[in-house]
């Protein structure tokens, strides 16, 4: 179960780190719900062994791609960042470890698997993975464009996701970067 979880994750995070042509030191954040990974319903059955072997899938991925993961911890943590400390060298940490409990498992295996973890309470990320439907959106840059994933599901866990790009500005007459898109 495990192995198979790990693989669905590697495949949908390699996936969108493709569509959305991240480049190297882009963010990337994760939201996850292992509860629903395994069938129950959000916060009520966390996993801290699904969080590890889906945290290793989406990490290698990460890496392949040579972008930053971020995860997005549980509202008992007020939906805190935990990222890799040169991914946000100037943001403002807070002082808070997540637990399975209170942070999510998902966000306990990252903190646990970073080389140098820190927390913060927000971030602007380039990309995001939503699995079960926890809602990233508030961690992503302006302008959010969905991405549709042929890898849409991890155990029984829905999965949604999202690349951004930049605002248009200026009008009919505005001439615009494509290379930005």
């Amino acid at each position: 179960m495990y192995e198979e979880i790990k693989e669905e994750g590697y495949q949908a995070a390699k996936e969108l780190c493709e569509k959305a042509a991240l480049k190297k030191g882009q963010i990337l954040v994760i939201g996850c719900s292992t509860s629903e990974v395994c069938g129950s319903r959000i916060g009520s059955n966390s996993n801290y062994d699904v969080a590890e072997a889906l945290f290793a899938g989406i990490y290698q991925a990460a890496e392949e791609a040579g972008v930053f993961l971020a995860a997005q911890c549980c509202e008992h943590l007020n939906r805190a960042i935990i990222a890799e400390q040169d991914a946000v060298p100037f943001a403002e940490y807070v002082n808070v470890i997540p637990q399975p409990k209170a942070g999510g498992s998902f966000a306990t295996a990252a903190y646990q698997k970073f080389k140098h973890p820190v927390a913060i309470e927000e971030i602007k990320a380039d990309a995001g993975i939503d699995i079960g439907d926890i809602f990233i959106g508030m961690h992503l840059k302006k302008v959010a464009v969905p991405t549709r994933l042929e890898h849409n599901h991890i155990g029984e866990a829905h999965v949604t996701a999202a690349r951004t790009r930049p605002k248009f500005i200026g009008g009919e007459r505005a001439h615009y970067n494509t290379e930005l898109l």
